[in-house]
């Protein structure tokens, strides 16, 4: 009898984790996203003022896969960690040639732009997810840790003579991070989610908001090993403080998200 009850409670702690959980959740793939990007500069100087897009200005590509992984772990059966961490690298060049007629005079102008951005994100938090059913809810507290390193160079040739020009900047910061989640079991193999995560920091010499959301589904073909897919929405938007100057980055990417998910 004693053996049979500590079977009946083992079971019934079984019961009350939600199959919408898992003791570790592991996601790694790729977000397709497509990008708008807006870096801007100001001064106190009469107030002025520039921006550079890097789609429409500098001709950056709108589409880019951005690699991406997730780990999720319980401590016992209703709270545990959870981790994200993603990087956009991206690069790009654009050359203008002409010749110029001038008083009859023909010149030779070259033109050259290239342009660098570099974003990086991680967090950690602690989550409590509340239910014990098919449907969980989750709230989460923690830390994101975001570093911007970005560079606008440009050169102009004409009638041989080379003028440069270019700034760069590269700065990192910490700032809390609230989560929010879903979670819904259709069965042991399908499931779906709805993900929300946002930073703020109103002060240091990197401020500013992040946000991100995606709904996603998940299946699983195999006990442990599955597949996840998911249409995902991300708005950055920092500002830098400069001794002279101020930076500004706007960047939006949105796309859908491909995953290999492990479960144990």
């Amino acid at each position: 009898m004693a053996f049979g009850a500590a079977a009946h409670a083992q079971d019934g702690g079984k019961k009350s984790q939600s199959r919408a959980l898992d003791n570790v959740s592991i996601w790694a793939g790729g977000y397709y996203t497509n990008n708008d990007t807006t870096i801007g500069a100001h001064t106190g100087i009469m107030n002025t003022s520039g921006d550079v897009n890097l789609e429409d200005d500098l001709d950056f590509k709108k589409h880019k896969t951005v690699p991406r992984v997730r780990l999720d772990f319980l401590i016992g059966e209703h709270q545990g960690f959870s981790f994200d961490y993603y990087e956009v690298d991206r690069s790009h060049s654009k050359t203008l040639s002409e010749q110029i007629n001038f008083l009859g005079n023909p010149i030779d102008a070259t033109a050259r732009v290239k342009g660098d951005l570099k974003f990086t994100f991680g967090s950690a938090a602690y989550k409590w997810w509340f239910g014990t059913g098919d449907d969980v809810f989750g709230v989460g507290l923690g830390a994101a840790y975001y570093k911007v390193h970005g560079s606008i160079f440009g050169s102009a040739t004409v009638n041989g003579e080379t003028f440069q020009e270019g700034a760069s900047t590269s700065t990192d910061a910490w700032a809390p991070n609230l989560q929010l989640g879903w979670r819904h079991a259709f069965s042991d193999q399908w499931r779906m989610y709805v993900n929300a995560n946002g930073v703020k920091k109103n002060g240091g010499r990197l401020n500013g908001h992040i946000w991100d959301a995606a709904v996603g589904v998940e299946w699983f073909p195999w006990e442990n090993v599955g597949f996840g897919a998911e249409y995902a929405y991300t708005r950055i938007k920092l500002n830098q403080d400069k001794r002279n100057y101020d930076l500004d980055l706007d960047m939006k990417l949105h796309g859908p998200a491909a995953y290999v998910r492990f479960r144990f």
